[in-house]
């Protein structure tokens, strides 16, 4: 089976900006676009897909059919016919709230599906772009209540200028914030869930203040403190950099200018590849063809045994 294309689901934001159309290569006009849904199987903001035999079918239908020869026998049996993995690319063009996500078990007390643990991998950001993640010094639920309260829940949370190329995973319970000219390619579970801790007093454009969600993030909070959030990687080309691994999926990243096999045969599970920069052409055990360039996103099927990419291409590489 033919590695798949999607169309992308674009969402325009009050914090969205403009880069994603153009890295996208996209003829459309849309103005604010925070996020570009590339690969998802939320319901109701399902992924459609773009060309080939499937083209027009919604994401989880296509795995209805096919199970677990689209997904893992394993994947298929814990899943079943909704897709495990939610990828986008985030364009912010002003400060996102301060929030957090629950985990699979506080989810579930909350009525809720699953949790949602995440990664970021920061893209060409602006200068001096900046991002929160994580506790900087340890505090209690009581005293998270009172700087909730008094709009000082920022001076607690680490902050990092960003580059392109820096990675941080956000497992659920992690306190986080994208900052102004922040953009990067983010992979999470199946779940829209986002608990809204703090606003920075903004309105929507009905001049309403959005909904915060203190509760439910007070349940959620890991209040675990680190030295440092960054995800530590050395960069190597031509050949796959592990970012994250964890159990709800394992990242790597490839810089190639070479060209390369990569070895799905002892894998049972599919495979998306988020581009990133340059352009590949690939082709696979049964003889399929695709190009693969930057702003695309690919999803190849758990049968596929073997990938042989030729071009000069950096780009993400995530499975279950």
């Amino acid at each position: 089976m033919k590695p798949i294309k999607f169309n992308p689901l674009l969402k325009s934001t009050i914090w969205g900006g403009d880069k994603i159309i153009p890295f996208k290569h996209l003829a459309i006009n849309q103005e604010n676009v925070g996020e570009s849904w590339e690969i998802s199987g939320v319901k109701d903001h399902e992924s459609i897909i773009a060309e080939g035999e499937y083209a027009g079918t919604k994401l989880n239908d296509l795995l209805a059919k096919l199970k677990g020869k689209l997904l893992g026998e394993e994947n298929y049996k814990h899943f079943g016919n909704e897709f495990p993995l939610l990828v986008k690319f985030i364009d912010a063009k002003d400060q996102l709230s301060i929030q957090v996500h629950p985990n699979d078990e506080i989810a579930k007390k909350q009525g809720l599906k699953r949790g949602k643990t995440e990664m970021w991998y920061i893209m060409n950001s602006d200068e001096n772009a900046k991002l929160r993640i994580g506790l900087k010094k340890k505090i209690t639920p009581e005293e998270y209540e009172k700087i909730v309260e008094n709009d000082t829940i920022t001076d607690v949370l680490a902050e990092y200028t960003v580059k392109e190329g820096d990675c941080f995973f956000l497992p659920a319970g992690r306190i986080h914030s994208t900052g102004k000219g922040c953009f990067l390619a983010e992979i999470q579970q199946t779940s829209d869930v986002t608990w809204r801790i703090y606003d920075f007093k903004r309105k929507d454009k009905d001049g309403n203040y959005r909904q915060l969600h203190t509760k439910q993030a007070a349940e959620s909070i890991d209040y675990n403190v680190e030295n440092d959030y960054h995800t530590d990687y050395k960069s190597e080309k031509n050949q796959g950099v592990s970012l994250v691994h964890c159990p709800y999926f394992c990242t790597s990243i490839y810089d190639l200018n070479e060209p390369v096999t990569i070895d799905y045969s002892s894998l049972d599970s599919f495979v998306i590849f988020v581009c990133l920069k340059g352009h590949a052409d690939i082709s696979d055990n049964e003889e399929n063809n695709i190009s693969l360039e930057a702003g695309e996103s690919i999803l190849i099927p758990a049968t596929t045994k073997y990938v042989y990419i030729k071009g000069e291409i950096k780009f993400l590489e995530s499975y279950i």
